[in-house]
């Protein structure tokens, strides 16, 4: 006997906000060592690395010959779900992550310069436990997103340059979710449910796990300005980019329930005998014919374009302190089209999501002590997450960043290095979310949010630096 899939088989819900926790929605801001320690305050008075390509593609024209910066950040998260009615803690199972970031930057005897930027500016790690109360929405997600940017900076003027180039992605996400017997309709029907005949919602019945990849295109633009001998101003955008999964693939498994039905109404409704298994009624779902098996799944992400603009001043003592602004345009995030390509087409839908606009205010200062550099900055960020949309797959917050790091300079042979080394703690204070779907625009965060989420992040980052 087959079932028509209910509001559980929602596969695209975990595409529809995939994020880590360090920086707006799920973009990422761990891209260079010394930005790290600079919480990112480096688009007006850029770190004097090749890293610049994407801090601010027009600084590197400032750079002498051959630079090479590369690099590794770990990203730790944690945190909890409170269940309202229960009290009980959920602690998430999140794996360290380590995202790289490869620079490449040349200028000879010319006013340009030529270089290549491998960085992740948007990712995710979601996971939680297999008993995790939301585990229908999403048990683990996820997402990364690789931009490669080859770029050109020119010195317009002795003080001013500009730059920027055009921007490939490489996209791929994973998702597993559970699926919740109580959600699926009754044969014959698409508008009730087995909840209605009795079935405990959260019954899991099977799992579902989607892997696909994707590309895109954009452009990175910036300008970069010196005012006197101590002042700096700069500017970047990068532009949003569209990343269509075309032929993601969805599989399906079934776990056992060990229910029996037992009741003679229901059974009649069925059209089975009393006593008969679930597990056995459910079976031929999963082979060929129904309506969980193999099949794929077409859906949309946009990574949203950011503007980031920020001044330097370069006191007397030498001490560089600098301020950014940043604006990420999260606002093209508010819908997600969910198309199923095989049996489950029917429930093929757009998901909800009606993010907004975020922003972000970044200071840091950087003070050279015998050659050794000693960084340091605080960053607010707004997040771009309403109250509706606080998913176990980013339960996203307002959060204070807070970093420090330092630069050690040496050389092989006769070769300058660099070695740098820095840390960021993300401290929030927590927001109230769901562990379920939203279904309608008309749904209030009242009606959705049944628990409490705290956050926290512990990200380090090393990086090499070479002047050839």
């Amino acid at each position: 006997m087959r079932f028509r899939p209910g509001r559980s088989l929602a596969l695209g819900v975990a595409l529809a906000a995939p994020a880590v926790l360090p920086a707006q929605g799920f973009g990422l801001n761990e891209i260079g060592t010394c930005a790290v320690a600079r919480v990112g305050a480096t688009t007006g008075a850029p770190c004097n690395d090749a890293s610049s390509i994407y801090w601010n593609p027009a600084a590197p024209a400032g750079l002498k010959g051959i630079s090479i910066y590369a690099g590794v950040a770990s990203i730790g998260v944690g945190g909890d779900f409170t269940a309202d009615t229960t009290g009980r803690v959920e602690e998430p199972s999140v794996p360290t992550e380590f995202p790289p970031h490869l620079f490449v930057n040349w200028r000879g005897n010319h006013r340009y310069s030529l270089g290549l930027g491998i960085y992740v500016p948007y990712g995710l790690t979601s996971q939680w436990k297999d008993d995790f109360s939301g585990r229908f929405t999403a048990q683990r997600a996820s997402l990364a997103t690789i931009y490669v940017q080859p770029n050109i900076a020119i010195e317009i003027t002795p003080n001013w340059s500009i730059g920027g180039g055009p921007v490939f992605g490489r996209s791929t996400v994973e998702l597993v979710q559970s699926l919740d017997l109580s959600q699926q309709f009754v044969p014959g029907s698409t508008t009730t449910t087995l909840a209605s005949l009795g079935i405990a919602p959260n019954t899991e019945f099977g799992r579902a796990a989607l892997e696909g990849s994707a590309s895109g295109y954009g452009f990175h633009v910036g300008v970069h300005g010196k005012i006197g001998n101590t002042l700096q101003v700069g500017a970047r955008f990068l532009s949003s980019m569209a990343f269509e999964y075309e032929s993601a693939t969805a599989r399906f498994i079934q776990l056992g329930t060990n229910l029996v039905v037992a009741d003679a109404t229901l059974a009649g409704q069925l059209g089975v005998p009393v006593g008969t298994s679930w597990d056995a009624i459910l079976a031929t779902n999963f082979r060929g014919g129904g309506s969980l098996v193999q099949q794929k799944v077409r859906t949309l992400i946009t990574h949203p374009g950011q503007i980031q603009f920020g001044v330097g001043y370069t006191a007397p003592t030498g001490t560089l302190v600098s301020v950014d602004g940043a604006h990420i345009r999260w606002s093209k995030f508010d819908v997600l089209p969910v198309t199923f390509l095989g049996a489950a087409r029917t429930r093929s839908r757009t998901l909800l999501e009606d993010y907004d606009d975020s922003w972000a205010v970044r200071g840091s200062a950087e003070h050279r002590l015998a050659n050794v550099a000693l960084r340091g900055g605080i960053s607010w960020v707004k997040t771009p997450a309403p109250d509706v949309t606080v998913t176990p797959l980013l339960p996203d917050q307002d959060r204070l960043n807070y970093a420090f790091g330092v630069g050690l300079p040496f050389t092989f042979g006769k070769t300058p290095l660099a070695f740098d080394a820095s840390y960021l703690l993300v401290d929030t204070q927590g927001r109230r979310g769901r562990v379920i779907e939203r279904t309608s625009a008309s749904q209030t965060a009242e009606q959705l949010n049944t628990g409490f989420y705290r956050l926290k992040a512990n990200i380090f980052s090393i990086s090499l630096k070479a002047q050839l």
